[in-house]
């Protein structure tokens, strides 16, 4: 009996060990990859371009109304009982981490709603923009119709079927991650690393702002974790800070947009190094390309939602 109990705190141990091992390496990457910068690229991208946040203006009224009845809702049946949760693990900070946590379970259920009802759409629609504000056109054709009309490009409907962005696997493993926030210092920095790569709400945090990216290469599923895997220290960076922004009360729904803004631009990023490896034989670091500078002197394409 005695054999197996040290057996078996050995076997946990060597897992515990493994995990953090790897942790610290996905780390490491995550944070030379620098895709960490795309969701803060994408911010000021959408703000220098007006036809934008024009066209999200209408779907994120709509949006903000949600967050603002659920986030209320959440704190007021829930916020006290998780108080007194935390506080088992966080001494005095337990007001401070239960807050963390209601804002978390808040993400959870806006995303459900709002991505349900109203900004799966919008969300792909802005995505294509700004591909083809970088001039990938031809790839996104592969997707929707482009009509051009006085020098503009008019974003027309979808000829692929909808994403699937809702991962019950995945909202369960979130829920399941929540009390990290718990632990004081640490906790929420583990909580974001874990959900960078994790399954959350979309096939990935990271990964999943690229599934209209996928879906326009035409990668099928093994395809995409051959070419996730590569890059899987810089999707971590990049899911870890668009969650981070998302938790933002309110504000983190228009962080949604600028993420999804940043990571077109980092799809147009690793068009451009596909197309210089194809065109000259050289070598590109898969683990994560370095955010260029976009062209942001126009605004040439008109986003009709």
């Amino acid at each position: 009996m005695s054999s197996n109990s040290k057996s078996t705190a050995d076997i946990t141990k060597s897992i515990i060990a493994e995990k953090l091992t790897e942790t610290a390496v996905i780390s490491r990457d995550a944070v030379l990859s620098r895709g960490w910068s795309y969701p803060l690229l994408g911010i000021t991208y959408f703000i220098s371009h007006p036809s934008l946040y024009r066209a999200v203006a209408p779907t994120l009224v709509k949006a903000l109304a949600t967050s603002v009845g659920i986030t209320m809702g959440l704190f007021f049946f829930t916020y006290l009982p998780q108080v007194a949760f935390c506080a088992l693990f966080s001494g005095p900070f337990a007001f401070f981490t239960a807050a963390l946590m209601v804002f978390s379970e808040a993400y959870v259920l806006i995303t459900m709603v709002s991505k349900a009802f109203f900004l799966s759409a919008a969300q792909d629609r802005i995505f294509d923009a700004v591909l083809i504000q970088q001039g990938n056109e031809k790839l996104v054709s592969r997707g929707r119709e482009v009509r051009t009309s006085s020098g503009f490009k008019t974003l027309g409907k979808s000829v692929t079927k909808p994403l699937n962005r809702l991962s019950k696997e995945g909202i369960l493993r979130y829920i399941i991650s929540l009390p990290l926030n718990s632990i004081p210092a640490v906790g929420t920095v583990l909580f974001l690393l874990y959900n960078g790569t994790s399954h959350v709400i979309s096939i990935k945090a990271g990964p999943g702002f690229h599934a209209r990216y996928f879906q326009l290469k035409g990668l099928d599923a093994q395809s995409r974790e051959a070419f996730v895997e590569k890059r899987k220290g810089a999707y971590t960076a990049f899911g870890a800070t668009a969650l981070a922004l998302n938790l933002i009360p309110l504000a983190g729904l228009v962080f949604g947009f600028t993420s999804t803004v940043g990571a077109a631009l980092w799809a147009n990023q690793l068009e451009k190094s596909e197309a210089t490896v194809a065109g000259s034989g050289r070598h590109v670091e898969h683990s994560g390309e370095s955010a260029g500078s976009p062209r942001l002197e126009k605004d040439e394409v008109r986003v009709e939602l």
